[in-house]
């Protein structure tokens, strides 16, 4: 997803002495978040009554733990995910949505990581968040975090305009992400040739996308990804804590 803005409060593109147009992006769960929002949604539906607690926690459980160990089927995900949200009205789900911005997204959201955001923004850098959670859950999200470009997994709706339960297009997780950026450059009337990316993201699953980038930011990484960037010399940026 690309959100229209008014982009008339952004610096000039800047560009590089070589002439590429620099490009930031960033992952949004445990990067510019110190939650998961995907998963934080599922507790959240639990406890507003959306679903049964003990089997959506067990099967829930069970997506974040594919998740982390890198073998997640993002389609079954995304059917499981939005199953209760489909049960709902769009009237219900914007309320459910705005609830769930002031009592969870809110206390979570942290200066450092608007700051550095703001700072590419600053340089007029294009800049865009990267994610695998769908886009419903996100698009309140970047705007909280002054972002207008959001590459998300976009959800199918069907003749009455309501969610599937089905990915449209191609989802950008793992290599989907490289897929999306390249078409959102595409948009932007850049090319991975025309632009230096910069790339900030905590998780192994993104590695299709720190190796395609110019500059990888290993962002609170977990142990594998933090062991990977110390071993080929990327940057390490521990956003919220200190390392360990």
């Amino acid at each position: 997803m690309t959100m229209p803005a008014d982009r008339s409060h952004r610096a000039t593109p800047a560009r590089r002495p070589d002439g590429r147009v620099p490009v930031a992006l960033f992952d949004l769960d445990h990067t510019l978040l110190p939650l998961d929002s995907d998963y934080e949604w599922g507790v959240f539906t639990t406890r507003i009554g959306w679903t049964d607690a003990g089997e959506f926690a067990r099967r829930n459980d069970a997506f974040f733990a594919d998740y982390q160990a890198g073998r997640l089927d993002i389609h079954a995900y995304v059917a499981f995910a939005t199953e209760a949200l489909r049960r709902r009205t769009p009237a219900e789900a914007a309320q459910a949505h705005a609830r769930f911005m002031a009592e969870v997204i809110e206390p979570a959201l942290r200066p450092q990581a608007r700051a550095l955001v703001a700072a590419h923004q600053a340089r007029g850098e294009r800049v865009a968040i990267v994610t695998a959670t769908n886009a419903f859950v996100t698009a309140p999200i970047a705007r909280r975090l002054g972002v207008d470009d959001l590459i998300a997994v976009e959800l199918e709706r069907d003749a009455s305009g309501w969610f599937t339960g089905r990915i449209a297009g191609v989802p950008s997780f793992r290599d989907g992400k490289v897929e999306r950026v390249g078409q959102w450059l595409a948009a932007q009337g850049l090319d991975w040739d025309g632009a230096h990316v910069t790339f900030y993201s905590d998780s192994t699953n993104d590695l299709p996308l720190l190796e395609r980038a110019d500059v990888p930011v290993a962002t609170n990484p977990g142990a594998a990804l933090r062991a990977l960037a110390r071993a080929r010399g990327w940057r390490i940026l521990d956003l919220f804590e200190s390392p360990p």
